[in-house]
């Protein structure tokens, strides 16, 4: 089994999307390994985006990132990295298949409704940067 990392944005959460979105995930065979709601501070945000730093929307992802709560998840499936992203759709929902999380829930390219982990090393530092040990089961 492998994980990916999973985050319901706050764009998704404001407007009651969680249920639905953990549904879809849990009918597409994805076991629930450790899941919280919290709020990103700024610095956090700026911490786990920071691949992004240098880039022109890093002041925009922060500041929407931190505009509410998120909930976050580690998810269980063989091949889950590549799963979850087929799942959850282009970054872009109007380019998403149809089905996909981000083209049922997402608002645009900046508001899309859900992070998933873009391989398996970065799953774990992921994982690992919201989840210790003891919450994971």
């Amino acid at each position: 089994m492998s994980i990916t990392l999973t985050m319901i944005k706050p764009d998704a959460v404001a407007a009651g999307h969680t249920g639905k979105i953990m549904d879809m995930i849990i009918q597409a065979g994805f076991r629930i390994q450790a899941m919280k709601m919290t709020r990103l501070s700024k610095e956090k945000a700026e911490e786990f985006y920071a691949i992004h730093r240098e880039r022109p929307f890093f002041n925009d992802l922060v500041a929407f990132m931190t505009e509410g709560p998120i909930v976050a998840a580690i998810l269980e499936k063989e091949n889950a990295v590549d799963d979850f992203r087929k799942l959850i759709g282009a970054t872009n929902p109007e380019k998403a298949e149809p089905g996909t999380i981000r083209k049922l829930f997402a608002q645009n390219i900046e508001r899309n409704a859900i992070h998933g982990s873009d391989s398996d090393a970065n799953a774990e530092i992921e994982a690992r940067f919201f989840f210790s040990g003891l919450e994971r089961f």
